[in-house]
């Protein structure tokens, strides 16, 4: 199963550099994801993910803490991008998506990045919240991969991502790692400002699966291509967790599933009265991950 990464055969083709070339075109007029700001971050304009024409990295570094696929014996090499199109309000990373702690790297710059992660024995790129910067991604890519980068990209996001960009993306991402937030946009629209999450979210899973299939692994254990959800349980089931198992069992019964209870109000949140103060009960959690296991869903992440 081991072999070049996708991306591999793109760059050889050619096609890796259209593509590069498209994708910063549309920054120029920005409709990378579903928020549609339609301003000009090429001339440094900033919409709703306040970044301009250059992605910002809050840090990197082997993460221990990620799936088990992806974690392996030295770690998943995460790049934590400053920012989002999202801003949920109850975000475990606070400071970065929404205080924007972070600096602004050149695609050289990134490039440097993801080699040397690659050169400390980490097992993929993990690219936390790119959904904003792919672009830049792409760009710092194609140099990385000339200097010798050869590891899996990892596209870690929240699930808000546009049909259109996902699809640029084809065969340059190995393995999609989307959360599944919420089923009532209700709730959606309470806590990051959008009123199609779930439609937006069961599109861009539905394209991702289309372009990966089922998560595959190594016989080493280690992840090399395939889709991955996170659902992050909320308090008082308001995520909507039995609706979100039913569309990933019927997506898949081989979807790779981590059902997180480690929610716990953060950023604006804490001003919120209500279910969003609370935090998950273990009967909640064992509750939803037993549902996920009688809906067929046998690959849930320890």
């Amino acid at each position: 199963m081991a072999g070049d990464p996708s991306y591999m055969k793109l760059y050889r083709e050619g096609h890796l550099l259209d593509r590069s070339g498209m994708l910063t075109g549309i920054l120029e007029d920005c409709t990378l994801c579903p928020r549609n700001c339609r301003i000009n971050r090429r001339d440094g304009e900033k919409g709703i993910c306040r970044t301009g024409r250059y992605a910002m990295v809050s840090s990197f570094s082997p993460h221990y803490g990620e799936e088990r696929p992806l974690v392996g014996r030295k770690g998943s090499g995460t790049v934590f991008f400053t920012n989002c199109n999202l801003l949920c309000n109850f975000c475990q990373n606070y400071d970065i998506s929404h205080l924007g702690h972070g600096v602004e790297v050149s695609d050289v710059q990134l490039a440097d990045i993801m080699l040397h992660l690659q050169e400390i024995g980490c097992h993929n790129i993990n690219l936390v919240t790119p959904t904003h910067v792919i672009p830049q991604i792409i760009e710092a890519l194609i140099i990385a991969i000339e200097k010798g980068l050869r590891l899996p990209i990892v596209y870690n996001c929240g699930g808000y991502d546009s049909i259109e960009s996902l699809r640029m993306v084809e065969g340059i991402i190995d393995i999609y790692m989307p959360d599944f937030k919420f089923w009532d946009n209700r709730y959606a629209q309470m806590t990051c400002g959008v009123n199609d999450y779930r439609e937006i979210a069961m599109s861009a899973i539905n394209e991702m699966y289309r372009q990966v299939g089922d998560l595959q692994i190594d016989e080493t254990g280690i992840a090399v291509k395939g889709l991955l959800v996170r659902h992050l349980l909320m308090p008082g089931n308001i995520a909507g967790t039995k609706q979100i198992v039913d569309f990933l069992a019927d997506l898949s019964k081989e979807t790779y599933l981590n059902i997180m209870a480690q929610y716990r109000p953060r950023g604006s949140s804490l001003n919120i009265i209500g279910k969003l103060a609370g935090r998950i009960t273990t009967e909640e959690y064992t509750n939803a991950i037993n549902y996920a296991l009688d809906r067929g869903l046998g690959r849930l992440d320890p």
